[in-house]
């Protein structure tokens, strides 16, 4: 069994510039990006972190032949962040015996962490995600790195 969480949420954006202006600039998110040509942001929001990604750059990081629109792929993944690299390839198992497709299998991230993929029974994709800068608060919430500092 795994803690139940959805750690981001993170949107497909066409225009990462646009979309940076809109959420930081015009719904006042808060977020450590401060150029709008940014290839990735993250928002801190309450419980939920929030993400923007380029939508193609999303599609092809689940799988490099990942429909980018049509069915299976609305533009949208759920992320679920992991305290151990170990249990990236534990959630993905026990999403796969539940029911649940592997879209991507345990590997290595170019971001310096492990991730995988699987898409629930309607398709929609899950990010299973292990970064070595995240901190996990006692009630589950991650902290550190772009995620921002966890508060005293």
């Amino acid at each position: 069994m795994f803690e139940p969480r959805i750690s981001i949420i993170t949107l497909g954006v066409a225009d990462m510039a646009r979309a940076i202006a809109f959420y930081r600039d015009g719904l006042g998110f808060p977020t450590d990006i401060t150029e709008a040509t940014a290839d990735w942001a993250i928002f801190r929001t309450v419980g939920t972190r929030f993400a923007l990604y380029p939508k193609k750059l999303l599609a092809k990081d689940i799988a490099d032949d990942h429909p980018q629109t049509g069915t299976g792929f609305g533009g949208i993944t759920l992320a679920h962040n992991v305290r151990t690299e170990a249990e990236v390839t534990e959630v993905l198992a026990f999403a796969e015996s539940a029911g649940g497709k592997i879209l991507k299998p345990a590997q290595s991230a170019e971001w310096g962490g492990q991730n995988g993929y699987f898409a629930d029974p309607d398709g929609y994709p899950w990010e299973i995600a292990f970064n070595p800068n995240n901190i996990f608060a006692n009630d589950g919430m991650i902290w550190g790195g772009s995620l921002g500092p966890m508060p005293e």
